[in-house]
């Protein structure tokens, strides 16, 4: 983009940015002109899309960047999508939530003053709340639709904005889910169509709803178990997030003690500084979680994200003193093996790309399974009576009637309801895992992935890998290749003994492929089988993948 041409826009932008800050932002570097070329032309390139996962962006000025201006121009093409919905979409209030991340309380105000401005009732969640709490107050004040402020486990310079369907726009199984299509479609243009952001009317505030919605959740969430045993001692971190105080209020509404919390972690901080990523996932996120949970003598190490709707755990290893956390294949089927057995009934899904675990759990049980795409959105909508769903990113809604989303105070309250049930047996979670892995085969999962700059090489290595697919896989032959286009850019390779997902990521620059291995235990030699499926997955099919993708 020429100099000129990027000065224009620019200019053109600062005449229109409601931001004080924002305008300071670009004056700057317009001032440095043109050494500031490439990150103007980068601020510049283009707006941030409103996708199927609403807007997520670096916090900075301009249209590529998440900030007031951006906020109200979304909030502007919502309440203006939700008029164009008939007389459905002025029914109910609009119910807007938001964690502790930079902008996002100023970036919920903003939604709710556009939100009156535009006739609608706006009602504010009491102060930073999960995201599960959102979802609860969609389904439970009967809204038309919800706004969550958030970027869940995104870096501290993110944040992003999740829109929810209340059940008249988002009908049975989507009331109080993540938007999908063509609703995401209908917003995106109708953002497009708002003019001059300086000509979008703002009202009143809004209504700031007190804490008894947050009791509601809470009440809601301890009840999700059975009364049970309740001795269990439990480490727990919200890792600088919004989740401590719903969590432990949770935990001692359903009779368990409360958890002893990670004190560097216990408040919520938008820097998060004791991390280097705040996703549990990550390596080092846990560390100060299970260090704390070895120095109490814990049964049990809980984490969710900074917004509260994933949850990890770690079990005691075999070692005195270790601790190991759990994937997000185990957790979730540890779950769902729980709450067949207590009876739940309806429909257990999963994704595409978690284990096949569950599948075969259900047949074994009887009970009704689903698959879906990733995404939530999609796991919520993929049975007519859900039970159950999880996905491999640590996400699982264990009572979709209550939060149709990913839910990680719920998964704690169940996870830790059934770690005192094996307690008071005189047994732990990894003694269920290995009645599973005895029973259906040691299932190990993992992941490749190609992080690429230049997105075009995603869309090449898909052609490639499509037109000449691996012939066998750990000495195996492929017998199966299922290509998901044109619904979905997703390729499944299928052996006797492992599976491949291939696809692109859907929030980061990145080609991602999801592996399976299944070994078979032979003569009760759960360690062998074991290890047979430790040295298939990482001396095997990682290396072979890896040479597909070209990364070896």
């Amino acid at each position: 983009m020429a100099t000129d041409d990027l000065r224009r826009r620019a200019e053109t932008w600062l005449a229109d940015d409601p931001d004080p800050g924002a305008r300071d932002e670009i004056l700057e570097l317009l001032s440095r002109l043109p050494d500031s070329a490439d990150e103007l032309a980068d601020r510049f390139a283009g707006p941030l899309t409103f996708g199927t996962a609403g807007l997520r962006g670096r916090l900075r000025a301009g249209p590529n960047g998440m900030n007031l201006a951006v906020v109200t121009r979304a909030a502007a093409g919502l309440v203006g999508w939700l008029g164009a919905q008939g007389g459905l979409g002025g029914q109910g209030p609009l119910v807007i939530g938001y964690d502790a991340r930079y902008g996002s309380r100023d970036f919920a105000e903003q939604t709710a003053r556009v939100a009156t401005a535009a006739g609608h009732e706006a009602l504010l969640l009491p102060r930073p709340l999960p995201t599960p709490v959102l979802a609860y107050a969609v389904r439970h004040l009967d809204a038309v639709a919800g706004v969550m402020v958030t970027a869940s486990h995104n870096p501290p310079q993110d944040n992003g904005y999740k829109v929810y369907l209340g059940a008249r726009l988002g009908g049975p199984a989507g009331a109080g889910a993540q938007i999908v299509p063509p609703a995401d479609a209908g917003i995106e243009a109708a953002i497009q169509a708002v003019g001059p952001v300086a000509e979008i009317p703002l009202g009143e505030p809004g209504t700031v709803l007190d804490e008894t919605i947050v009791q509601g959740y809470v009440d809601s969430a301890a009840a999700v178990v059975a009364a049970g045993p309740r001795d269990l001692a439990v480490a727990y971190t919200p890792l600088h997030g919004v989740g401590g105080r719903v969590l432990v209020a949770a935990f001692t509404a359903a009779g368990f003690a409360a958890p002893a919390v990670v004190a560097e972690q216990a408040e919520p901080d938008p820097a998060f500084p004791t991390v280097a990523f705040p996703n549990p996932e990550e390596p080092g996120a846990m560390d100060l979680l299970v260090a704390l949970a070895a120095r109490t003598g814990a049964d049990l190490a809980i984490a969710n994200d900074p917004d509260a709707d994933r949850c990890a755990i770690a079990i005691p290893g075999s070692e005195p003193g270790s601790w190991r956390p759990l994937s997000g294949d185990e957790l979730g089927v540890l779950l769902a093996d729980h709450l067949i057995r207590r009876g739940v009934a309806g429909t257990y899904a999963t994704t595409i790309v978690s284990s096949t675990l569950l599948r075969a759990l259900c047949a074994a049980r009887g009970v009704p399974y689903a698959e879906t795409l990733t995404g939530f959105k999609w796991i919520v909508r993929g049975a007519e009576k859900l039970a159950y769903g999880y996905e491999e990113a640590l996400g699982y809604c264990v009572a979709p009637d209550l939060v149709r989303d990913k839910d990680g105070i719920t998964a704690a309250v169940t996870i830790a309801d059934l770690a005192a049930t094996l307690k008071a047996e005189g047994r732990s979670l990894a003694d269920r895992l290995d009645e599973l892995d005895a029973e259906f085969g040691v299932h190990r999962t993992g992941q490749v992935s190609m992080r690429v700059d230049d997105l075009s090489l995603i869309t090449t290595t898909m052609a490639r890998i499509r037109q000449d697919p691996p012939a066998a896989l750990l000495g195996d032959p492929v017998t199966e290749v299922e290509d998901r286009l044109p619904d979905a850019d997703v390729l499944t390779l299928r052996t006797a003994r492992a599976r491949v997902v291939i696809r692109p990521s859907g929030t980061e620059p990145k080609l991602k492929a999801y592996l399976e291995v299944v070994e078979p235990v032979t003569d009760g030699d759960l360690t062998a089988a074991r290890s047979r499926a430790v040295t298939a997955m990482d001396s095997g099919l990682r290396r072979e993948i890896s040479a597909a993708l070209g990364l070896a």
